[in-house]
């Protein structure tokens, strides 16, 4: 989403960084980009011109102007700035009563219900009891919906399908949560195509009725400035406690993350990055101004890591790794893991300078590791479990198996010997392992860098060869004249 707003600012600091010295005029022109940069990202106008009036006058400073690395100053003025405008301390939902209700309100198509069965399996992964309310009784589908996507997370649906009266379906529902001792009620109400008078007096009732802990405005990140309009007629008509932003992993511009904070005052609570039901992250603004500005968020990679991977399959993995039995399962293993975590694009973003990975990386194959679980699913138990088993014979039939020329099959059989290899005692990543030093997750790493690896290797080989017969067709040439 950011991707525009990032490569401008980007652009902006090497400048900086190539300048011999910091003077205001230089800096002003800076600014004068910056401010250009977020406008083109969507950001209010009125926002835009606060925050580079605080980033200039930090930046004027003679501490900066004097500074041995002026330019690296300034990108972390520019982040402590961004920090601040994106609402500073993560804003923590308030769950103190139990049950706490949470009222998730906005327009329609911004995604209330999924967002729903998000925060619900966000919470139940908390070790929360949780209870879903399907308030939406207008929509076609949306209690079957709701239903649906409750069963998926494991988690109870109040529905009262004859009834219209929200109001009254929301009181029941926390009275039915109190009774059975839930922790969390979340509240799914009925959205329109605009805010209407009608919609916001049915919102009006149900916040009397149960008088929610939160109410969480769910806000399509695409819909730019028109989202901050819709927050503020929310937020004039409810008294917001919160913002949910969706969509993120679209190609928003961005501006609604950027200047809903600082219009309503209102923090983002949550972000959700895809379709997926695991796909919603806490909104930590620090993380987010880093991503921006390239610095990536390694903290939640490794957040992200520690919820997707089994603690136990990864220890059992080390040890197989220790005594050199590493398999083909436990290949298939590790490439499922590095599909959970978004696969290569997905976990490059949260890297410092991921941008320019990914983009030196765009000419590797993406199907690589979608043929490979391919091929490995085209094995036989015996064979996935003892990699010596497959000769030529094998391989034939593996590449009839997974519709792959017996070429590629061979060429992956090797490189998965020299991954071997690499892992076994003797190796650079057995050595690794054997002196404990080996982290958790080094598995997978082993099996991302491999492939590149291999790749780098291949590319080499082909660029040697390739000189080879440019000398050699010149030679022709020479003995031709």
């Amino acid at each position: 989403m950011f991707d525009s707003l990032s490569d401008k600012l980007h652009g902006v600091f090497k400048k900086l960084r190539g300048a011999s010295r910091l003077s205001e005029s230089n800096i002003a022109e800076a600014m004068s980009d910056i401010r250009l940069a977020l406008l083109e990202a969507d950001v209010n106008a009125a926002v835009a011109d606060e925050f580079i009036s605080a980033v200039k006058e930090s930046c004027i400073g003679q501490e900066v102007l004097k500074s041995v690395t002026p330019g690296q100053q300034i990108v972390r003025i520019v982040h402590d700035q961004l920090v601040e405008l994106l609402g500073g301390g993560d804003g923590a939902l308030n769950l103190s009563r139990r049950p706490a209700v949470i009222m998730l309100v906005g327009l329609h198509g911004s995604g209330k219900t999924t967002t729903a069965g998000k925060l619900a399996l966000h919470l139940r992964r908390e070790g929360r009891k949780v209870m879903l309310v399907a308030g939406d009784v207008y929509r076609p589908a949306a209690i079957d919906q709701l239903a649906m996507l409750g069963e998926q997370v494991k988690v109870p649906v109040h529905v009262e399908r004859t009834s219209v009266n929200v109001a009254a379906i929301a009181c029941d529902a926390v009275a039915a949560a109190k009774r059975e001792n839930y922790d969390c009620v979340i509240i799914d109400t009925a959205g329109r195509l605009q805010i209407d008078e009608t919609m916001v007096q049915e919102l009006i009732r149900i916040r009397q009725s149960v008088d929610p802990d939160e109410i969480l405005l769910v806000a399509d990140a695409a819909l730019g400035q028109e989202a901050v309009s819709v927050g503020e007629h929310f937020h004039r008509a409810l008294g917001l406690t919160g913002f949910i932003l969706t969509k993120l992993d679209g190609d928003a511009r961005g501006g609604a993350a950027l200047s809903i904070r600082k219009v309503t005052g209102v923090p983002v609570k949550f972000a959700g990055f895809g379709e997926k039901l695991d796909a919603l992250e806490i909104f930590h603004p620090d993380r987010m101004a880093g991503r921006i500005l390239g610095m990536g968020d390694v903290v939640s990679l490794v957040e992200k890591a520690a919820a997707e991977i089994d603690e136990a399959e990864a220890k059992k993995l080390q040890e197989k790794l220790k005594k050199n039995k590493f398999d083909y399962n436990d290949f298939l293993v590790q490439l499922k893991q590095i599909s959970r975590l978004g696969g290569m694009e997905g976990i490059l973003k949260f890297l410092p300078g991921g941008k320019q990975l990914s983009s030196a990386l765009s000419g590797v194959d993406k199907g690589q590791f979608a043929r490979m679980e391919a091929m490995v699913c085209s094995m036989t138990k015996a064979e996935r479990a003892n990699p010596d088993l497959i000769d030529f014979s094998r391989r034939k039939r593996i590449a009839r198996g997974c519709g792959l020329p017996t070429e590629a099959v061979s060429s992956f059989v090797k490189q998965f010997e020299m991954m071997r290899k690499m892992m076994r005692p003797g190796g650079m990543l057995g050595k690794m392992a054997a002196s404990g030093v080996m982290p958790e997750f080094s598995p997978g790493g082993a099996l991302i860098s491999a492939p590149a690896a291999i790749s780098r290797k291949e590319q080499e080989r082909k660029k040697k060869l390739a000189k080879l017969a440019k000398k050699e067709r010149a030679k022709q040439r020479k003995r031709k004249h």
